[in-house]
């Protein structure tokens, strides 16, 4: 198993970008060996998956809220699964997860992260 943790939350003003990467807590390599997602939840709302990409950096999906602007990507470098959100929209505000799995899904996530704030406001 493996526990991710978010990173890169912050605050941006619409029409900014963001990156935020998914790392493994423990050892850093674990999470090469497991397919990664973001989803996200804003205020009130359901979770929402945004994006998974597989161990051999296949994307399965990507979602229509997000797609031409949001890309996923693994760093093999820093064993990192990282989303770079461009064109932020106030809609994009949300809590961020990133959850690992055997398998990419858009539920069904083994290991979540707990989150990081993403805030788009002017």
């Amino acid at each position: 198993q493996v526990q991710p943790v978010e990173s890169g939350g912050g605050s941006v003003q619409p029409g900014g970008s963001l990156r935020l990467s998914c790392a493994a807590s423990e050892f850093a390599s674990d999470l090469v060996h497991y397919a990664v997602g973001w989803f996200r939840q804003p205020p009130g709302k359901e979770r929402e998956g945004i994006s998974c990409i597989t161990q051999s950096n296949f994307i399965t999906f990507v979602s229509d809220s997000v797609k031409g602007r949001f890309t996923i990507s693994r760093d093999n470098a820093k064993y990192t699964v990282d989303l770079q959100m461009n064109d932020l929209k106030p809609e994009d505000t949300a809590v961020y997860y990133c959850a690992a799995a055997n398998l990419c899904g858009r539920e069904g996530m083994n290991w979540w992260g707990n989150g990081t704030l993403v805030t788009v406001s002017a």
